[in-house]
């Protein structure tokens, strides 16, 4: 199956990996010098994309912390496939390696996502990568699209309201190159206590405060000192006002729409889905604050 891959000849490991949101097929390889890999596998109809995601994280590789670094991009299987070989971060993925600290440790790890974060915004952004126009009338659709489902959940409509009447908020600032999905499944811990960066394949530009709702769907489940720690960092302790009320948009958004985007996921995601909402509802006094009842400056 392999067999067009530079290198191939000298892999003696290769595992399949089952979990994650990502529609590329991933693998775990090893070879016989002992290089730990990912390959990641896409059809071909995707070539342009995932040519440009490995570009930019060859532009990220730069910035001088750990991350799964760009080693080979091409095409196999008589040119029906694309694949993207990358480093392995090895260590323990933070989700699960969090809850294992004291709060202190976690906000310490969050403050360095945070300054990961912070360098990964403030590259430069290509000409050719400028965007002509903004999300809010894509995230207008989206959540139509929510409104009109029969997977809405009950008491929704303060919420839903909400993000209507405050969508024209975002995309104020200068937009910058994301991660994507910056969260603690997205982050490894090393044995030296450092955090790897992983799973690139949804970067884009556009609003830095978009970047930070991950913290509400997923970070808070995990660690709140974490989550605290990577905003502090990212501000310089000087969190600005106005990152709290965009910010909300785009927690109330998600918090809605993707009970609609894990459709395709199955009704477990689906219902994962729907409890972080209720989760987002109940943190945020049903949209009447902006400030989460989780966030205190630097209390851990």
């Amino acid at each position: 199956m392999f067999e067009d891959i530079p290198g191939y000849d000298k892999w003696v490991k290769i595992e399949k990996i089952e979990r994650g949101w990502s529609f590329d097929t991933k693998y775990y390889v090893e070879s016989e010098d002992n290089q730990k890999l990912l390959l990641r596998i896409s059809d071909i109809k995707f070539y342009d994309k995932k040519k440009k995601e490995f570009e930019v994280i060859s532009m990220y590789s730069k910035l001088g912390f750990k991350m799964s670094n760009p080693v080979d991009f091409g095409v196999f299987e008589n040119e029906t496939k694309v694949y993207m070989l990358l480093t392995w971060v090895e260590g323990e993925d933070l989700e699960i390696a969090l809850p294992m600290l004291s709060n202190e440790e976690q906000y310490q790890i969050g403050r360095e996502a945070g300054l990961i974060l912070k360098k990964i915004h403030s590259l430069p952004i290509a000409v050719n990568d400028l965007p002509t126009q903004t999300k809010e009338e894509k995230k207008r659709i989206q959540i139509l699209k929510y409104e009109q489902s029969e997977l809405r959940i009950e008491d929704d409509e303060i919420a839903l309201q909400y993000v209507k009447d405050n969508l024209h908020k975002i995309w104020k600032k200068l937009p910058v190159y994301q991660h994507g999905d910056f969260h603690p499944g997205n982050l490894i811990l090393t044995k030296d206590k450092k955090l790897g960066v992983i799973d690139f394949n949804r970067w884009e530009i556009g609003d830095p405060y978009e970047e930070f709702y991950k913290l509400e769907n997923f970070g808070t489940l995990i660690s709140i000192p974490y989550s605290i720690g990577q905003i502090d960092a990212y501000f310089d302790d000087e969190v600005p006002n106005d990152f709290w009320e965009i910010l909300s948009v785009y927690v109330a958004h998600s918090a809605l729409y993707s009970i609609e985007w894990a459709r395709p996921f199955g009704k477990k995601d689906v219902d994962v889905m729907k409890e972080i909402c209720l989760k987002s509802f109940k943190h945020y006094n049903h949209f009447k604050t902006h400030i989460p009842i989780w966030y205190k400056k630097g209390n851990v």
